[in-house]
């Protein structure tokens, strides 16, 4: 699921809300910052760790990834990122919350295969402020 929406609309506020019925439900939820998530993810693959890291999020059914794209991020952050999205794709789930619309992501090869994932496979809500 996608959240996008102007800041202030409720993004987080929707997501962590989810992510609280989703444990409520017996299901292990994990919510990171996109920025920190992508820099542990750049980290854990430079001490070659990274599939173990990706193991380790797998044992969480739903993870809420807020602030897509608030930050740019490098093409190794991306490769990085998009390793976690393509493992998790069909296999559990993932909540991403962004105030910036699909086209002021950033542009690497990597970014717009996650745009790609997105547009197929995920759902979308577009939070309009009132």
């Amino acid at each position: 699921m996608v959240l996008l929406g102007p800041p202030g609309v409720g993004k987080t506020h929707l997501a962590i809300a989810l992510g609280i019925e989703a444990v409520r439900a017996g299901f292990r939820v994990q919510f990171a910052n996109a920025s920190a998530l992508i820099e542990r993810l750049a980290k854990a693959d430079r001490e070659k760790r990274l599939e173990e890291m990706i193991r380790e999020l797998s044992r969480f059914q739903l993870i809420i990834i807020d602030e897509m794209g608030y930050l740019p991020f490098d093409d190794f952050g991306a490769h990085c990122f998009f390793q976690l999205v393509s493992r998790r794709y069909e296999r559990a789930s993932i909540i991403f919350t962004s105030n910036k619309s699909y086209g002021e992501w950033e542009t690497s090869s990597k970014i717009m295969s996650l745009q790609r994932l997105f547009l197929i496979g995920f759902s979308i809500i577009a939070l309009l402020s009132i």
